[in-house]
């Protein structure tokens, strides 16, 4: 999945980025708010995380954009200011959630976690399709009960199906959220990837249509 980490503190920045990638996230970071704006209003991500003491516009103010412009991405906001106050007017302002620093990374993840399952509309850390079960939290995919080795695009790209099945995902929606925006790859290596993943978890688990994308199915043989 791709998100956006907007943060100005570069050890904080650094820090996150590392803890989202480990966590099988492809992120994209910025440190100000303008190019924040631009990003969040001009580009499809899975979530952002939102620093609100940002140069050039505050966080608050990006967020209040993207709501008026109906950008519904699921928001959380990071902040080192702690009143009450402040955190009504984040979350007022249509963030999802609000995490005052200092804060450990297991809470981010998890906070996160849980921001995405609900604007999927997903209630649980788990996820299942027919015999095949993913597990946000342990980040493991298991077939019939059996933990299936998976390297980590083979995970980004199962896990992003999973989350919106029902819903056939474009090629270059999911490029972008198993490679990144703008990263190089073979033109059919998308193709292959799906290949290994169907190997793996079962033929019939991924459909392919043609000219519009790939798509688990709400009801999986």
């Amino acid at each position: 999945m791709r998100l956006l980490l907007v943060e100005d503190d570069r050890r904080i920045a650094a820090d996150v980025e590392r803890a989202l990638r480990a966590a099988g996230y492809v992120v994209e970071t910025v440190r100000n708010g303008e190019e924040a704006w631009f990003r969040g209003d001009t580009e499809d991500y899975g979530a952002i995380v939102l620093d609100l003491g940002l140069p050039g516009m505050d966080g608050l103010a990006v967020l209040k954009r993207w709501r008026a412009n109906g950008r519904s991405m699921p928001v959380l906001i990071l902040t080192a200011r702690g009143s009450w106050a402040e955190r009504v007017d984040g979350i007022d302002a249509g963030a999802d959630d609000y995490l005052p620093k200092p804060f450990r990374m297991e809470e981010l993840l998890a906070r996160l976690r849980s921001i995405v399952r609900r604007s999927a509309g997903h209630a649980s850390p788990r996820i299942v399709a027919g015999e095949v079960e993913l597990d946000e939290r342990q980040m493991k995919v298991t077939l019939r009960g059996v933990p299936v080795a998976l390297s980590p695009l083979e995970y980004r790209l199962i896990a992003f199906l999973l989350h919106h099945r029902g819903r056939v995902v474009s090629q270059q929606e999911l490029e972008e959220n198993v490679y990144g925006h703008g990263e190089d790859h073979e033109s059919n290596a998308l193709e292959v990837l799906v290949g290994r993943v169907r190997k793996k978890l079962g033929a019939d688990l991924i459909e392919t249509r043609r000219g519009f994308g790939y798509l688990v199915p709400e009801t999986t043989p």
